[in-house]
């Protein structure tokens, strides 16, 4: 089954591809018939996994199509949208998306990294210099940690903000991928200041200065890092995308790393799809939390318990999840993903469903979205042909 469904997998990339770059789903709903920064990238990561020529041409235009339209001030669009009428440049709904900033200085480096190129880089050095300085100011205090509005990243209608731990590592891959081919000592400081800053921060047991020291006092960190955390406190929810960039970045010691994976591994075991939840537990009707979700959407409200970025299983999300395994050494639990990955994304004729129910298993959001499909094709490469990117 693993074979066929990567085959669907790089016929839905094909299905995507514009002229413009990769666009978000095959089906012409809501605002997915974009070119969006993150999706773009990841499924362009995708593209250089499969060595998949027309694919990774995609890849290049999604690329140009971000650049193109970077905002003086040095935001990525978070979409960009062509029509008959014109162009719409999108840099996020409630609020800005810091992620399309550091998503796209990923996607060129991984691209020269991929095309042994480093002109490439060299190319939109202008672009990522600007874009290198806009996260320095979004750090507001200096203090090395970004500040980051609700709904300023993927989880766009979940309750993450201020210092929240997937923009930072994010943050660190973006100049450790960029670092690799300029080699500038104060771009390592920096990510040693920012890996040191996250350690001190989101780490148990920590002794060192703390941003918030009562906070972290009364947050009692165990077995996972929290997801975000600000002047009004942690929020202690379990964010599996950041966790796996934890893995793949090597930030936190080992053996907090292989605890963190096994208390991922434990809630998936309970769970239909056998797939991880993008954040865990599920906020309820009950939690004070519930008040700040449910405010937190332009249109509709889809952030049921167990759905959507309230404890919904994404397969993007997994697909990462799965590349840490891997990294960890843990290849049985790194083919179980990809199986379960699989067969989700083979329900409903091959739905490729943006993320699921994990309680019930139901599909939810939109149709042939193109990022499950890239995580079928990350992880299967990466087990199959020791796929590698920089980390």
């Amino acid at each position: 089954m693993s074979s066929f469904v990567y085959h669907k997998a790089i016929e839905l990339l094909h299905k995507v591809s514009s002229p413009q770059g990769f666009e978000a789903s095959a089906n012409d709903v809501s605002n997915y018939k974009r070119v969006w920064a993150r999706d773009g990238v990841i499924c362009g990561l995708a593209a250089l996994a499969s060595n998949d020529e027309e694919l990774i041409a995609t890849f290049q235009k999604t690329l140009q199509t971000l650049a193109a339209h970077q905002h003086a001030n040095g935001t990525i669009p978070s979409n960009v949208y062509f029509s008959e009428k014109g162009t719409e440049v999108s840099y996020g709904g409630l609020a800005g998306r810091v992620d399309a900033v550091t998503w796209f200085i990923i996607g060129v480096c991984q691209l020269a990294h991929y095309k042994n190129d480093s002109e490439i880089v060299k190319s939109y050095s202008k672009q990522i210099e600007k874009a290198i300085h806009l996260l320095d100011c979004w750090e507001f205090n200096n203090n090395h940690l970004m500040y980051v509005p609700i709904s300023g990243n993927w989880a766009d209608e979940y309750i993450t903000e201020g210092y929240v731990l997937y923009d930072q590592l994010l943050r660190i891959w973006a100049l450790k991928s960029y670092n690799h081919f300029v080699q500038s000592e104060e771009i390592t400081l920096k990510i040693n200041s920012i890996s040191e800053k996250i350690e001190h921060n989101f780490l148990p047991n920590s002794k060192s200065e703390k941003v918030h020291p009562k906070a972290y006092q009364e947050a009692q960190i165990r077995e996972f890092m929290p997801c975000s955390f600000s002047p009004a406190g942690y929020k202690m929810y379990f964010d599996a995308f950041a966790h796996a960039l934890a893995v793949l970045l090597k930030v936190g010691n080992p053996d907090f790393q292989k605890t963190t994976m096994c208390y991922a591994e434990k809630i998936k075991g309970n769970l239909p799809l056998q797939l991880v939840p993008a954040f865990w537990p599920p906020i309820q009707h009950t939690d004070w939390e519930w008040n700040i979700l449910k405010s937190n959407c332009k249109y509709e409200f889809r952030n049921q318990p167990y759905e959507f970025h309230n404890g919904g299983s994404w397969p993007m999300v997994n697909g990462f999840y799965g590349l840490a395994l891997h990294h960890l050494g843990l290849n049985q639990e790194c083919e179980n993903i990809l199986s379960a990955l699989n067969q989700a994304n083979a329900l409903s004729d091959f739905g490729f469903y943006e993320n699921f129910n994990s309680k019930t298993g139901e599909p939810n959001g939109v149709r042939f979205c193109a990022w499950s499909a890239a995580a079928t094709i990350l992880v299967e490469k990466t087990m199959e042909e020791n796929f590698k990117l920089i980390f």
